[in-house]
């Protein structure tokens, strides 16, 4: 992606896909928290490829919300078996190396690998994101120690399949008397708690790329850009109301052909704002409704045409 994504129409779902879903997860609870991207203190437990993607992406959001990358990419802790990602580790990797933390910043937190817990406990995130496959890991402790300095707690345990999830939403209600405002990675039942029925969102990256990709084709894009990916997730986030006591962050997966449509509509108008597009139809949504597939086979002989 570093290397050819500015050269050539790219996408890569593990990294964007997964970023961008999670972002629109975020602009719904935003809208909810009246707060800013700017202002958000984000923890991603679990920094491989899709952890790294999602950070990526809110830091984005938050340049674009006026933040300078630098200060962006310092708003964003990413915690994975060796604990918070250090400047001078031996093992980071590329994409993890910009967010590992200066030593001389963590100073007193703790003796040797700083855990998710401390973290929590200095950070006081107000976003809490796992991609770790680690059971569990949002225990009532973790999720306390965010809670105690955020209103509205915003936790995204992403993990898949269900035995591998950081948290059940049912825990993570109780847990914040109601007030968290989350989705998982999973399907999950909605849940009753204080006489409200969550209805809980899955950040499944199917609500997002079949869109994505039809929208760069009718715009012809020359390359997906961070602004097509923006409004992607905005897009998605649109289709819900999440305001209203226990609604989803995000629209259900079964409305994908319709979801797909309006996702696409928007990446085509994001691509001529970025300057990428090839194509503009004058009648946008037509031109997208015509790019569709539709799965309608004619008759295989005459005899079967015939009523």
């Amino acid at each position: 992606m570093e290397t050819y994504g500015h050269r050539y129409r790219m996408f890569n779902d593990d990294m964007q896909g997964t970023g961008a879903i999670t972002l629109a997860a975020a602009v719904s609870a935003l809208k909810i928290t009246g707060e800013s991207f700017r202002d958000q203190r984000v923890v991603v437990f679990g920094a491989g490829t899709a952890g790294v993607g999602i950070a990526d992406q809110l830091r984005d959001a938050m340049v674009r919300d006026g933040l300078e990358p630098k200060e962006a990419t310092r708003r964003v802790w990413l915690v994975d078996k060796q604990g918070l990602l250090l400047e001078g580790m031996q093992d980071l990797r590329d994409y993890q190396a910009p967010y590992a933390r200066p030593a001389s910043e963590v100073q007193g937190w703790a003796d040797g690998n700083i855990d998710l817990l401390t973290t929590a406990r200095n950070v006081h995130p107000t976003m809490l994101i796992g991609t770790s496959t680690t059971p569990g890991a949002f225990d009532k402790e973790v999720v306390a120690a965010m809670a105690e300095h955020v209103e509205r707690p915003i936790i995204f345990p992403l993990s898949n399949p269900t035995e591998k999830i950081e948290a059940m939403p049912a825990d993570l209600l109780a847990w914040t008397d109601g007030k968290v405002l989350t989705a998982t990675g999973i399907p999950v039942d909605p849940v009753e708690h204080g006489g409200v029925r969550h209805v809980i969102g899955q950040a499944n990256n199917a609500l997002l790329y079949p869109g994505l990709g039809l929208g760069t084709v009718v715009a012809g894009a020359a390359r997906v850009t961070a602004g097509m990916l923006l409004a992607a997730a905005e897009a998605v986030a649109g289709q819900v109301d999440a305001r209203a006591p226990g609604a989803p962050l995000l629209p259900p997966v079964a409305n994908l052909r319709a979801s797909s449509a309006t996702v696409a509509v928007a990446v085509v108008r994001a691509a001529a704002q970025d300057d990428v597009a090839t194509r503009q139809p004058a009648d946008l949504v037509q031109a997208v409704q015509d790019s569709m597939w539709q799965p309608v086979y004619g008759p295989l002989s005459e005899k079967e045409a015939s009523p």
